[in-house]
């Protein structure tokens, strides 16, 4: 099998030829056309010299491109490793290099940055698409050059299809391996869950490059035969409001990061009137975010649990039973426990190391097979968050376990902390992290960015710290307020604490 042909194939085979596969800001491709364009990039990076197994780099803007380029590689054996197109150009040199990538495919507007590397490009073939001839080797030359007719290459479900980098919380990326099967597991968050259909027009905030945006705005809605909507500029709130009333998507996958933007820019109430269903990951959504929407906008937005490693939600909630300030239930075909440590497996509200057992589970990291043995237990893959879980069987996030800090031998909870910060008026975003003090001792510190401009950072610290004198126990109270413009987040809105840990090593 490959899997592509369940995303391109068996949908022009059904008779959806001619339906919008995916639209962009300049236009539509049917399934039709992305089959046959898929096949020309297929076919054109075989004449490019890539074979099956080696791997084939992605540094694209979202859209037609992208697309094409990732079904390409699969449908003929390649490996697909999608970039960030907001890393350095020194960062995307570490995972060229930890890749081995055969081939890449760049934007035209990167390519004044990968002239940095240098000599990482020579054993490289770099394909640019949306350039000139003064760029390099056109990936549009050699599409139009390739036939549109091309057999997927019959790999099997456990050949290679694709690598994810994380995301970097922690600063130190890696790659999660993952094979055709993973593509298809995509029908239990999908379809059992979300109930997506072939009437759906999806939009999500997040680039494909990450696994929430590439599982949900792209290989769902093509799976059912749906739509997606495409854009390669970084979603503001205008923006967004622009799709919305341009297109008119009936689901719509954020993080809560953006939601909180979104509330925060005033926009109408109808905003958001076509959407059947909102998704948030990425980090926990605040309870005031969840109903501040929910009565703004009149949409449940549906909380869940994702990582890289598993491309789709193992945990979430239900349609008109999602649950404010929970990560939801497991998802069909998904198994799930908390375990402390030791093993054992940990009682009903108990805190506990997430572990699951699911179909689209990557097996290993790539070149780490020491972090693979401590990460993929036999079926498991252990998480790395925090949770809890209520007699009712819904999962509470604390937190990821490296977040989670001692204060004179009594545990602190970051986003216990936080929850309480982002409660005051005068704060739009939070980060808490336990860093050294003077003497040495693990102490909690917060990082906090004002509502308002100009807001006094002096009088705003003292209300917080007033407030958590008043509501947190004297261990989890902050020892410094710094009052900041904003926090580093990645691009899916994962709060960096590393960073936040050195800001404070710096002061």
């Amino acid at each position: 099998m490959n899997a592509v042909t369940a995303f391109l194939d068996d949908q022009v085979r059904a008779g959806r030829g001619e339906r919008a596969a995916i639209e962009t800001p300049s236009g539509r491709a049917t399934y039709a056309d992305l089959l046959a364009l898929a096949n020309r990039t297929g076919n054109g990076l075989r004449a490019f010299g890539v074979e099956p197994e080696q791997r084939v780099a992605l540094l694209l803007p979202d859209g037609l491109a992208w697309a094409a380029t990732f079904f390409g590689a699969l449908r003929i054996g390649a490996v697909a490793v999608p970039l960030s197109t907001r890393l350095r150009p020194a960062e995307w040199a570490v995972m060229l290099r930890d890749s081995r990538a055969r081939a890449l495919v760049v934007d035209a507007s990167l390519v004044a940055g990968l002239r940095e590397l240098g000599g990482e490009l020579r054993r490289l073939r770099v394909l640019v698409a949306g350039g000139s001839a003064a760029d390099g080797e056109s990936l549009e030359a050699l599409q139009a050059c390739s036939s549109i007719q091309l057999r997927a290459e019959p790999v099997g479900e456990d050949a290679m299809a694709f690598w994810l980098y994380t995301s970097g919380t922690t600063g130190a990326p890696k790659a999660a391996v993952h094979a055709h099967r993973d593509l298809l597991a995509c029908r239990h968050y999908g379809v059992d869950v979300l109930g997506a259909h072939e009437g759906d027009r999806v939009f999500a905030t997040s680039k494909l490059f990450f696994a929430y945006a590439l599982g949900t705005a792209l290989l769902i809605p093509l799976y059912v035969g749906g739509g997606a909507f495409l854009h390669g500029a970084w979603p503001d709130p205008a923006l967004v409001a622009d799709v919305m009333a341009r297109w008119a998507p009936t689901l719509f996958f954020s993080v809560p990061t953006v939601y909180a933007r979104l509330l925060g820019a005033n926009l109408p109430r109808d905003t958001f009137a076509s959407l059947r269903c909102a998704v948030s990951a990425g980090e926990r959504l605040p309870v005031d975010v969840y109903w501040a929407w929910r009565e703004r906008f009149g949409v449940e937005v549906l909380d869940g649990l994702g990582a890289t490693e598993t491309i789709f939600m193992v945990l979430s909630n239900r349609p008109g039973r999602s649950r404010a300030g929970s990560s939801g239930t497991p998802v069909p075909a998904t198994d799930a426990k908390l375990l402390a440590a030791g093993g054992r497996e940990v009682e009903t509200g108990e805190q506990g190391v997430l572990h699951v057992r699911t179909p689209s589970a990557s097996p290993s990291y790539w070149n780490r097979i020491d972090e693979s043995r401590r990460t993929f237990v036999g079926e498991w893959f252990r998480t790395g968050d925090v949770c809890t879980r209520d007699a009712d069987g819904f999962f509470f996030h604390c937190g990821r376990e490296d977040d989670l800090f001692k204060v004179a031998g009594l545990w602190v909870v970051p986003a216990d902390v936080e929850t309480l910060l982002l409660a005051h008026p005068g704060v739009a975003d939070a980060g808490v992290v336990g860093a050294p003090e003077g003497r040495g001792l693990i102490k909690p510190f917060a990082f906090v960015v004002p509502k308002e401009r100009g807001a006094d950072p002096r009088r705003l610290a003292e209300d917080l710290a007033g407030l958590a004198a008043a509501k947190l126990p004297s261990h989890a109270r902050p020892r410094k307020i710094f009052v900041v413009d904003e926090l580093p987040r990645t691009a899916t809105g994962k709060l960096q604490r590393f960073r936040l840990r050195a800001r404070v090593a710096d002061a």
